[in-house]
């Protein structure tokens, strides 16, 4: 697919090769950019859960060319079921197709989604490298002076932070931003063979603890749960978490309850607390920009993270393409993005008060498909 070129910049640097860093350094690249990309990582890694990849996030991605290479890997669906926790079913998510020929809904692994985009970035002839960040930015008229962790010095038209939550980038060239906040509750995650006659995605509601099933493959699925989050001293061990999210699981049936009995010490399984943030504008300073994370942090309650950060990687671009300068592409990307991001959020960290709350399914159904709907809306 043509794209259309950027005549502002010539040379980029993306600081964070996460979804939303790839996605950015891509479609740059694509409209002729000369991209490096850096990661504090130096082996490049990603943790091993699944990842709901919804229709809107599918979108984003055909976007970048790369939506059957996903089909291929992933596992595609067409509804989300919704059930009492102890399995009875209440309610099918009404998921239109927003696209023709785009799936509903789906789910992939992340160590999967994080290969294809890899190869895209080396298709892309995009140099990578690895086990840096960025220890100082000067953004001028014409461009930003980078000094790195090693050392070592460039000059580029553009920095673009792509670094995660924990922002190196937004820490030095945005003084008005400020960490993401907690929203009081955790995440968990499993991952482990997908249980028999599993179709489609599934919500678990009406318990404390909300939880969700994604098939990520024809035979594979992560489990996510919401837990209250109860500050602690140290990380728990993979004994503590297998033994606490059995636990967990004891009031549920369907198939969460065929997983709390199938489930092993084998099975991966993670647990983090969760933080959102809307950061205020200007989201640039000079020639530096923010995209994903490190600016519009959500919590995974619309399935949206990633899908928001693939979108804002491709808006850069094409608004950047579109402007006559830099400082418009980057008043246009922002103008497109804020609206539309802090919906998500707001959206997202509601949802998970109605949980803390211990809110009606019905009310929870209608916030949810509420918010997707506006989802499926153009970007």
């Amino acid at each position: 697919m043509t794209r259309e070129s950027i005549s502002s910049i010539a040379t980029a640097l993306v600081v964070g090769g996460g979804i939303g860093g790839m996605a950015t350094a891509i479609s740059l690249a694509e409209r002729g950019v000369r991209v490096d990309l850096i990661d504090l990582d130096p082996e490049w890694r990603v943790y091993g859960a699944g990842i709901t990849i919804t229709g809107p996030t599918l979108r984003a991605y055909r976007r970048l060319g790369l939506l059957e290479e996903i089909k291929k890997a992933g596992a595609i669906t067409n509804k989300t079921r919704l059930f009492r926790h102890d399995g009875t079913h209440l309610h099918d998510l009404d998921e239109p197709v927003i696209e023709e020929g785009l799936p509903a809904t789906g789910g992939i692994m992340r160590p999967v989604l994080h290969r294809i985009m890899q190869r895209r970035v080396q298709d892309l002839a995009i140099s990578v490298r690895l086990g840096l960040t960025v220890t100082t930015l000067e953004t001028d008229e014409t461009g930003v002076d980078v000094t790195f962790s090693d050392d070592s010095t460039g000059r580029y038209d553009l920095v673009v932070g792509a670094d995660s939550v924990y922002s190196t980038v937004r820490e030095i060239a945005f003084p008005h931003m400020a960490p993401a906040q907690p929203t009081g509750q955790g995440c968990w995650r499993i991952s482990i063979r997908k249980p028999p006659g599993l179709e489609a995605g599934e919500f678990f509601l009406g318990h404390d603890n909300p939880c969700g099933i994604t098939a990520c493959s024809p035979d594979s699925v992560y489990m996510w749960m919401l837990t209250p989050h109860e500050p602690r001293e140290t990380f728990m061990d993979e004994e503590e978490l297998y033994t606490t999210l059995k636990g967990l699981l004891a009031d549920f049936g369907g198939n969460a309850g065929w997983i709390r009995d199938n489930m092993t010490r084998g099975d991966w399984i993670n647990y983090r607390p969760l933080s959102a943030a809307l950061q205020p504008r200007s989201w640039s300073n000079g020639r530096i920009v923010l995209v994903g994370d490190a600016v519009h942090a959500t919590t995974p309650h619309l399935a949206s993270g990633a899908g928001m950060a693939v979108e804002s990687g491709v808006v850069l671009a094409e608004e950047l393409a579109r402007a006559d300068t830099v400082a418009e592409g980057l008043a246009a990307y922002e103008e497109r993005r804020f609206e539309r991001c802090r919906d998500v959020i707001e959206s997202s960290v509601g949802i998970g008060r109605l949980q803390l709350e211990h809110g009606s399914p019905d009310r929870h159904k209608a916030l949810l498909e509420g918010a997707l709907a506006r989802l499926n809306e153009p970007f």
